[in-house]
């Protein structure tokens, strides 16, 4: 998602209302998308992810920053230690995300800023995957069923977690993809669940899904609209 997620941070950072000096926890921070531009508008930014492999490479990437093994639910960090706590594209992947946007406001100062943004289930980034998937098989089950992934959703959760002043709006970002293959590949690595969607099927059925997908993109070049939803709230 990294391709969706550059784009998407510079709208999300700029809907948070973040920038220099401001001391920012990235959660569930990935590759660190979302840590590099926050890095470039100059906010001082620590970052945790559950994911060894994630962290090793923001590490490698990002040697100063505090960047940490580690869950939503459980933050390592102490109370009001932060200016703001951010969640680019983690809440519907979170054990419990009221557990954790609570962890969040509890390591954010008062008058702090909570932000989070998912994909919109019916026209987020995965999209054109799942429309794919449900012509070939009505019944499977995509992202649009997770937390956050519909208009309301993330307010509902920041304000049972006892956030003030919650806005949520919509926001969109425009990806070209050159060929067809390049859109396709990453989604057969196995990660997240259009990933595992893909290594469960077999030779056949893949084929078919890959057949179906090239049918309704095209080989290339395409754009994709992304549209997330994002929400902000005041500890």
């Amino acid at each position: 998602m990294g391709r969706y997620a550059e784009p998407l941070s510079k709208l999300f950072v700029a809907f948070a209302r973040l920038g220099k000096h401001d001391k920012v926890l990235d959660v569930g921070c990935g590759p660190g998308a979302l840590t590099a531009h926050l890095l470039s508008v100059g906010a001082e930014v620590s970052a945790i992810d559950p994911s060894p492999p994630f962290i090793d490479a923001i590490r490698t990437r990002f040697p100063d920053i505090d960047a940490r093994l580690g869950s939503a639910e459980e933050l390592p960090f102490p109370t009001a230690f932060f200016d703001a706590a951010l969640a680019q594209l983690v809440v519907h992947f979170m054990t419990d995300p009221l557990v954790a946007v609570r962890q969040m406001a509890r390591v954010t100062r008062r008058g702090g800023v909570i932000a989070a943004c998912v994909w919109d289930g019916p026209t987020g980034a995965l999209a054109p995957f799942w429309d794919a998937v449900h012509r070939i098989d009505p019944g499977g089950e995509d992202e649009a069923l997770l937390s956050g992934a519909h208009r309301g959703h993330l307010t509902e959760l920041f304000e049972a977690a006892g956030l003030r002043d919650v806005d949520e709006v919509a926001l969109a970002v425009e990806f070209v993809h050159p060929t067809f293959e390049e859109w396709w590949e990453p989604y057969t690595y196995g990660v997240g669940p259009a990933g595992d969607y893909v290594q469960r099927l077999d030779g056949d059925r893949r084929a078919a899904l890959k057949a179906v997908a090239r049918d309704r993109l095209g080989g290339g070049p395409f754009t994709v609209t992304a549209n997330a939803w994002a929400a902000r709230g005041t500890v």
